[in-house]
């Protein structure tokens, strides 16, 4: 059996351990932050705090230590937010051995550096001056929740390295949860961070009450943004077509269960941001945090994201949302058919 170490246990760091521990070929260990995720899965069985009434298999095995969550494990599966990655990857170092495969689950961007998580690992690991590491990104259409309780679930696992992409596809692929491949780490990453940047939109959509025809237009331009700024940092456009791309924005800015489009839902009901975020109990909201990585990269790299903007506008400078829609609406006109250029 494989030993498989997933750190970070909040919903879909316990739903990936629940796909890994139901197979019966891996041991997994299950690292968690709050010390009541730990007492709530070792005495009773589930994460009561972020996946409630979702059993988790006996082959998972849940611990505050991180020593011990790493001890032999073959794959490291990262799944904590994005702005306690780079922390923990430190504290994470003395535990590591030369030929762990890590897996990043995490959907966000560094806001300091603008890195993509596979970089953040990677250079943390890199100041320790061995070999450079072997790093593949998971991403797609996947709720946690859904996840968990086995409804079919496909997504993709994005890495230049083809055994180690093959290796990850066979380990964690089974009959409810699909994994393809794709070589395009940068187009996966980005695609499944700022997507959330247009989910938030999306419920400030619904907050406001409008209807189909605006969350359809504000998918498919949000879609076109996305992709020139994925292509400016040296992604593929055909990656957005896949399930990093226009899967998860559409499952994301359309499902229920988002937590960037609920915090959209309650912008657009007039909620403040700190009142809405206080509200969530600790679970996170990447689009939030990567609203501004995002204006960071289309400033970098020159990409008009107009978007993108406006959600920054709403999240950290007040903006009214009916102000910000409007603006939208009457931009300077242009054709569709340079749909990646503007």
């Amino acid at each position: 059996m494989s030993e498989i170490a997933v750190i970070g246990a909040g919903a879909w760091g316990t739903a990936l351990a629940i796909v890994l521990g139901r197979k019966n070929t891996h041991r997994v260990s299950l690292w968690a932050y709050e010390r009541e995720v730990c007492e709530s899965i070792s005495q009773h069985g589930v994460n009561q705090l972020f996946l409630p009434n979702t059993p988790i298999p006996l082959a998972v095995a849940v611990t505050n230590s991180l020593e011990e969550a790493l001890r032999n494990a073959k794959i490291v599966v990262s799944v904590m937010p994005s702005h306690h990655t780079r922390r923990l990857f430190q504290q994470m170092t003395p535990y590591l051995r030369p030929e762990t495969i890590f897996v990043s689950a995490t959907k966000g961007v560094e806001n300091e550096t603008l890195l993509r998580m596979s970089q953040v690992i990677a250079e943390v690991l890199s100041n320790l001056g061995t070999a450079a590491p072997r790093i593949g990104a998971l991403s797609g259409p996947s709720f946690a929740k859904e996840v968990a309780r086995g409804d079919p679930t496909a997504v993709t696992i994005a890495s230049t390295d083809s055994e180690l992409a093959c290796l990850v596809q066979r380990e964690f692929s089974d009959p409810s949860f699909r994994v393809y491949t794709n070589t395009d780490i940068a187009g996966v990453e980005l695609g499944g961070a700022l997507k959330n940047v247009i989910a938030i939109a999306a419920g400030v959509c619904d907050g406001l009450g409008l209807g189909h025809n605006t969350i359809a237009a504000l998918i498919t331009r949000g879609l076109a943004e996305i992709t020139r700024l994925i292509i400016a940092c040296g992604g593929r456009a055909e990656t957005m077509a896949g399930l990093a791309g226009i899967g998860d924005l559409v499952l994301t800015c359309t499902g229920g269960l988002s937590r960037n489009r609920s915090v959209g839902v309650e912008l657009g009901k007039g909620r403040k941001l700190d009142e809405i975020i206080a509200g969530m109990h600790g679970m996170v909201a990447e689009g939030v945090l990567t609203t501004n990585a995002a204006v960071g990269l289309a400033h970098k790299h020159k990409v008009e994201m107009p978007i993108t903007a406006q959600m920054y506008a709403i999240l950290h400078e007040g903006k009214a949302p009916q102000e910000a829609i409007r603006e939208l609406m009457t931009r300077r006109g242009t054709s569709e058919v340079g749909l990646y250029s503007s």
